[in-house]
């Protein structure tokens, strides 16, 4: 009996002893995770990490990496060359991947190499090094894309003359921007040391997006004077409804959202050399949609070379992104650049904005499914369907320009005169610009489809409409022509 209760009094203390164990194994992991969310929500509350100062003079972008190491490291990883279906940061040569477009560019700059861009990082290094640079004289113009030019700009400003003192920051910008743009671009690389660095998009002091390319805010400033409808910038149909007053200043007006678009605009755009001092100019004042920017070179009297073997004063688009951004579904539902670009991941307790900027199509789960709930494989099928499309509808449209070429080409040869080219070569002109237009925006059609549709139909039918003028106008000295070589 007495044996029976010492045995099951072990067994209660032994149970008590259980319990008590486990309770403190239970009140420790409960005080680990206190610990845990405690630490956490303190890393969110400080995720910048103040160890060196910098100011709007601070032009290396390590420096900053000291107290944004998360943005810095991410940065640093635009060197990685990776490859889409029809692009990435591979710097193959379209010109062996796509012969066509050496009788496209035929007598212009890009005929002679016209490399894939690589990431950010190289963006200066890739300049200096391209052939059209090497072998063609270029001006300073363009630096302002390929480098950080916050700080050149204003040096070079206050020494033309602007007055001193930060109230006149963009005046000292502007006059700076001048200078730069007439330089020859032998002696102004000289000028620069960094590509594309954190002041070229941010305020030192808060953080803030900042736009500060001269040829962007001048750009916006054109457009939001005009009367196109701009849906997807709010900020500046506000600016219009409540009277238009002083002029347009995106660094106070637009949202935080819409600078999520317009520090990439400030370079992703068309643009042109404007007169003899090669001024960077986006041919925003009339519109953003391809035949608004078409009718204002027309304007103008814009040409950006004279095609070596047809003699058609051609245009060549650059590369504009943000203008087919602005015909698409996403910037209606208000989606930045940066959201897609550029998305959002958490380190930690901290979200941070990843600065390895590239396509989509390489991180879809942070890019593409934070809005977008349906499998990885699903959405890639849908992106490439379009891209599929848009680059054979572009394919079709380089035969039918090269179609136009040859049929120009065998008129002249039998005496056909300029009187008798002159609509043929106007029809050039036109198709010249709209296939260029879809094809040097990187996105291969996926920012604006339908938009990109329609401008490869109306390519493909002034090429076209030309070899029938060819045929038409120049009879009587070319009577073979208009069945061109090389048509499908």
């Amino acid at each position: 009996m007495n044996s029976r209760l010492s045995s099951q009094r072990g067994l209660s203390i032994a149970g008590y002893l259980g319990l008590l164990a486990l309770f403190a194994i239970a009140t420790f992991g409960v005080l680990m995770l206190y610990q845990n969310i405690v630490a956490r929500k303190a890393e969110a509350t400080k995720d910048v990490f103040r160890v060196v100062e910098v100011s709007d003079k601070t032009i290396d972008p390590a420096v900053w990496g000291k107290n944004y190491p998360r943005q810095y490291d991410s940065y640093k990883r635009t060197v990685d060359t990776e490859r889409t279906n029809f692009g990435g940061s591979e710097a193959f040569q379209h010109l062996d991947a796509d012969p066509m477009w050496r009788r496209i560019f035929a007598g212009y700059a890009f005929g002679i190499d016209y490399r894939e861009e690589r990431g950010h990082a190289y963006m200066l290094q890739d300049q200096r090094e391209t052939e059209r640079v090497t072998k063609r004289p270029q001006p300073g113009a363009c630096l302002q894309c390929h480098a950080s030019t916050v700080n050149l700009y204003l040096e070079q400003g206050l020494k033309a003359g602007a007055p001193a003192g930060k109230e006149h920051w963009e005046e000292q910008m502007q006059k700076g921007f001048e200078v730069v743009c007439k330089m020859p671009y032998a002696e102004a690389t000289k000028l620069v040391e960094h590509p594309v660095s954190c002041i070229d998009c941010h305020d030192a002091e808060s953080m803030a997006l900042r736009v500060n390319r001269p040829g962007f805010l001048n750009g916006i400033r054109a457009l939001a004077k005009s009367d196109y409808p701009t849906p997807h910038l709010p900020s500046i149909e506000r600016w219009r409804k409540e009277g238009r007053k002083g002029q347009y200043e995106p660094n106070k007006d637009a949202t935080r959202q819409e600078m999520r678009s317009m520090v990439c605009a400030q370079c992703h755009v068309e643009y042109y050399f404007k007169g003899e001092g090669k001024l960077v100019t986006y041919p925003w004042d009339k519109g953003l949609k391809v035949e608004q920017i078409e009718t204002y070179y027309n304007e103008v009297g814009h040409k950006d070379w004279v095609h070596k073997e047809t003699g058609a004063n051609v245009l060549k688009a650059q590369h504009p992104e943000f203008e087919m951004w602005s015909q698409g579904i996403h910037a209606r539902a208000g989606v930045s650049c940066a959201d897609c670009h550029m998305p959002y991941v958490r380190e930690g307790a901290v979200k941070v904005s990843n600065h390895h900027v590239r396509s989509p199509l390489l991180n879809v789960a942070q890019a593409c499914q934070t809005c977008h709930r349906v499998p990885e494989q699903e959405i890639k099928a849908r992106a490439l369907a379009v891209q599929d499309r848009n680059a054979a509808l572009l394919t079709r449209g380089e035969k039918a320009l090269v179609g136009l070429i040859d049929a120009v080409v065998a008129a002249q040869k039998a005496g056909a005169t300029d009187a008798q080219l002159k609509a043929a070569r106007e029809f050039q002109r036109q198709a010249q610009w709209r296939l260029d237009f879809v094809s040097a925006e990187n996105s291969m059609g996926f920012h604006a489809p339908q938009e990109a549709a329609r401008i490869l139909a109306e390519a493909i039918d002034y090429a076209r409409q030309g070899e029938l003028a060819v045929a038409r106008d120049a009879k009587a000295a070319a009577p073979a022509v208009g069945t061109a070589a090389g048509t499908p």
